[in-house]
């Protein structure tokens, strides 16, 4: 049977990615036999389960803000990175989780959603326990995100007033998704038993969809998201837009929600665009990170080598840019980071401070 160019490239970087698995697991080993290189620093960047596009992101940023003691020299001559840094992409339960993480000191960095980070910010639900996370800031805002709602194509459910009664996997505990989806179900007026929420990773959630033990998945990522990628290589699927009023609601309750569509063709046999709503990620860091090591990991992010880094990711690649770095923040800036873009001659003006007095209420 004859494979299409781009079914053999997904099919790559489906290995390339899983193999990134191991990143976060090689971490401890890396340290343990580097601790007496001192000149050797480790930084970890809290992403997401593997199958969803935090992990996948998360491993091509890390390798472009890298250049370790012994590694090779640029190709070349060009940025390769801040030198002495190894990033490693960790796995981890998502936006939610990440937020906690970084605000507690427990990992250097993370990616999260703007729309969670402005809550953990004001210590607002699912954040409310642990009160205020001041301590959060932002490197950069690096792609939007896209919700995804996802069905067999043989489904009848067309909008989301049709998953009413329905088995529905949404997210992990601690995910993105899983705030996600519990917003868009109140949203459409669903309460807690109203739906059958099932909390599973991408990665189980395509096999129940497989199965048919799962009616629909609920999936929040910028678009193509790899375990969405991979089901619809499997099985005909289909995209249920977020439209009208659940969408509507979405965005006046949450401002940093606003409208998005998913083109036609992100995903085999989807041939129409998929309106539903999107917010910004961000890689989040904490205020007492090193000022210097934040700014030159910021110029690693944006040199022309990490640029070539990302055009690997197509699309998702095309949307990592520094145009795009300050789009949709929801916290303030490191000082490190806002150095950087200050050299670069970007305006700072009307975004998040980080005096409590003027912090984001959104």
């Amino acid at each position: 049977m004859s494979v299409s160019p781009r079914e053999t490239r997904n099919r790559r970087l489906s290995r390339c990615w899983r193999s990134l698995a191991c990143a976060s697991l090689l971490f401890a080993a890396l340290l343990s036999s580097a601790r007496a290189d001192t000149e050797t620093r480790f930084f970890r960047i809290g992403t997401a389960a593997i199958g969803g596009s935090f992990f996948e992101i998360g491993g091509v940023v890390a390798s472009a803000i890298s250049s370790p003691v012994e590694g090779a020299p640029c190709a070349g001559g060009g940025d390769c990175g801040v030198p002495g840094l190894v990033a490693v992409a960790q796995a981890t339960q998502g936006s939610v989780e990440n937020l906690r993480l970084v605000n507690s000191g427990q990992i250097e960095s993370g990616f999260a959603q703007a729309d969670l980070a402005v809550l953990a910010y004001g210590g607002a639900s699912p954040f409310a326990e642990e009160g205020p996370m001041r301590r959060l800031c932002v490197i950069a805002s690096l792609f939007p995100e896209a919700l995804h709602i996802v069905v067999r194509v043989d489904s009848p459910i067309r909008s989301v007033g049709d998953l009413a009664g329905k088995t529905v996997a949404v997210g992990d505990q601690g995910s993105g998704t899983s705030a996600n989806a519990k917003v868009l179900l109140a949203a459409a007026g669903f309460g807690e038993d109203d739906v059958v929420r099932k909390n599973m990773r991408p990665a189980q959630a395509i096999e129940e969809i497989k199965a048919g033990t799962v009616d629909a998945l609920i999936l929040a990522g910028s678009y193509p998201v790899p375990a969405i990628q991979e089901l619809a290589a499997t099985i005909p699927v289909r995209l249920v837009p977020v439209t009208g009023a659940v969408a509507a609601k979405l965005e006046a309750a949450y401002p940093l929600y606003s409208a998005a569509a998913i083109p036609a063709g992100t995903y085999r046999n989807v041939d129409t665009d998929t309106q539903t709503v999107g917010f910004y990620a961000l890689w989040v860091v904490r205020d007492d990170a090193d000022e210097a090591l934040v700014h030159d990991i910021t110029r690693a992010a944006w040199s022309d080598s990490a640029a070539q880094l990302y055009a690997g990711l197509d699309p998702i690649g095309r949307q990592i840019k520094l145009a795009n770095a300050l789009r949709g923040l929801s916290l303030p800036l490191h000082p490190g980071a806002a150095r950087f873009y200050r050299e670069q001659g970007l305006s700072l003006e009307g975004l998040p401070s980080a005096n409590p007095a003027e912090a984001p209420t959104r």
